[in-house]
């Protein structure tokens, strides 16, 4: 244990620089004081690790010194293996840089975990693609990534769902997230952060000035927040509906997980029929009625009576379209 936080030490110290007692206290969950009997153990090891005094003083390594990789454990060098992912490597480019790390990394390995990381790419691939959806064409992704990186503010052309559909906007590019199979850019206009999906920029274009990412700004914490933010500002209504036991533990199959876990854990005691009310969000009663259409018969809208007339409206439809002979020709 202590030899595992000892290489911590070492590898946040190369990585990071200058880190105070206290900054490597949380980050290790440990006391200020294990940290300073950590740093003698170093020391006296023979790693080149300076203490400076004062308020903006910490424990620092000699310039240029590098550890090398070793002491990794077999659970660690299986962890590393699955974490590289090719497929979104190559959209960003870097798909030869991944190969050429893992090769690196492989090499670096004792015999006994190298070969069991060659078991972990035979037995383990991820996809990262969604089952419903062809991939998106990312035509700029690699300007943008360019973008992100240098932190060179740009200009592009949108395509978005409301009016006007083209708009131009000047944004400071923050991250990139990728999710099932599609590439988002969270990015910063005066006043505001915003989402904006890759394959629906039309052009773009670098300027020449750079902008100042927030020290504060976390990329994954803002993209949980934006993901939650968006569910409530999409699902602003709801349907009480009458579901069989049956289409209730199947929800989760035909609606999206959200919505299924909301009419779950709405549902009440089932009546004199078997069937239970229950409660599931919706966007607009338009995009309700194909959604719940897709439930079947063993699904009853109770209400909004808006949305319930709209349903026995389309029910009458298709029945008469149903009920007649196909046209032919």
């Amino acid at each position: 244990m202590r030899a595992s936080r000892l290489l911590s030490v070492l590898l946040l110290l190369q990585t990071r620089g200058r880190l105070t007692a206290r900054q490597l206290a949380d980050e290790l969950e440990v006391s200020v004081r294990t940290v300073y009997r950590d740093m003698e153990s170093l020391t006296a090891a023979g790693v080149p690790v300076y203490g400076d005094p004062g308020h903006e003083g910490g424990y620092r390594l000699l310039d240029g010194y590098r550890t090398r990789l070793t002491g990794l454990t077999r659970q660690e060098a299986e962890a590393l293996f699955p974490a590289g992912l090719p497929g979104p490597a190559a959209d960003l480019g870097l798909g030869t840089v991944l190969a050429t790390a893992q090769l690196k990394l492989t090499a670096a390995l004792p015999d006994e975990l190298r070969d069991r990381t060659g078991e972990i790419r035979q037995r383990f691939h991820l996809d990262t693609s969604g089952w419903y959806a062809e991939a998106d064409t990312t035509e700029h992704l690699a300007a943008v990534t360019d973008a992100v990186w240098r932190r060179h503010r740009v200009r592009v052309r949108y395509r978005r769902r409301r009016a006007p559909q083209e708009v131009t906007r000047t944004l400071d590019p923050y991250g990139l997230v990728l999710k099932s199979g599609r590439w988002y850019l969270v990015a910063a206009r005066p006043g505001h952060i915003r989402t904006y999906r890759v394959s629906q920029i039309l052009s773009i274009r670098a300027l020449p000035e750079q902008f100042e990412r927030p020290a504060e700004f976390d990329l994954a914490a803002h993209w949980q927040s934006y993901l939650a933010g968006f569910d409530a500002r999409r699902h602003r209504d709801e349907a009480v509906v009458r579901l069989s036991p049956a289409l209730l533990g199947r929800l989760p199959d035909l609606i999206e997980p959200a919505l299924a876990r909301a009419a779950r854990d709405s549902a009440g005691p089932p009546g004199p029929d078997g069937r239970v009310r229950a409660v599931i969000p919706i966007e607009s009663v338009d995009h309700a009625v194909g959604m719940l259409l897709g439930l079947g018969a063993e699904a009853e809208v109770v209400a909004p009576p808006e949305l319930r007339t709209r349903m026995a409206r389309t029910v009458a439809a298709l029945s008469a379209a149903y009920g007649r002979p196909p046209a032919t020709g």
